[in-house]
């Protein structure tokens, strides 16, 4: 009987502390993603080809649609035309930005199946991981829609048909509010 409680107590103090470990890890917050609908959307730290910096406030008043994806990822470019029909659709348009986020994939591949395949899309390099980690990136393809006032209005999870009317026509209404 001695052995049964001593076990019982290991258990008891086993199981707080895990819990405690839990609620610790929770509160400063580093491994819960930022990117929350209905908040503002995390600030993206990205470069692009020439290495230049993308400013934020370059965003600011536009719909932003930013695609997480890479050149190895088949859904990912089974989703890239769509995603080009959206950016030929309002390109031009100062009022809505496409922003391509390369995730664990080097520029040049990316480049390659791009031109390979004529597609001319804007695409950033997200060197550290910091946008891909305040995003709460998981794998790709991932699609977060921003509205003007830099609030995440809508996440996706896989690929999706971007051009199509329906959501055309939800963009083109976000863009006129």
């Amino acid at each position: 009987m001695k052995n049964r409680g001593t076990i019982l107590a290991v258990i008891l103090v086993l199981g707080l502390g895990i819990i405690f470990f839990s609620i610790s890890m929770d509160r400063d917050g580093k491994d819960r993603p930022k990117a929350v609908v209905g908040l503002n959307a995390p600030e993206l730290s990205l470069k692009d080809a020439s290495g230049s910096v993308l400013n934020p406030d370059e965003l600011k008043g536009s719909v932003v649609f930013v695609n997480f994806w890479a050149s190895w990822c088949q859904p990912c470019r089974d989703e890239m035309p769509s995603i080009q029909g959206l950016y030929d659709h309002f390109k031009g348009n100062n009022k809505f930005r496409v922003i391509t986020v390369l995730y664990k994939d080097g520029y040049q591949s990316a480049a390659r199946y791009l031109k390979e395949n004529n597609l001319d899309l804007p695409v950033f390099i997200d060197g550290d991981g910091k946008s891909a980690k305040a995003y709460g990136i998981s794998g790709v393809p991932e699609t977060y829609i921003i509205d003007k006032k830099g609030v995440l209005f809508k996440k996706f999870k896989g690929p999706a048909e971007w051009n199509s009317p329906k959501i055309v026509s939800a963009l083109t209404s976000m863009i006129n509010e």
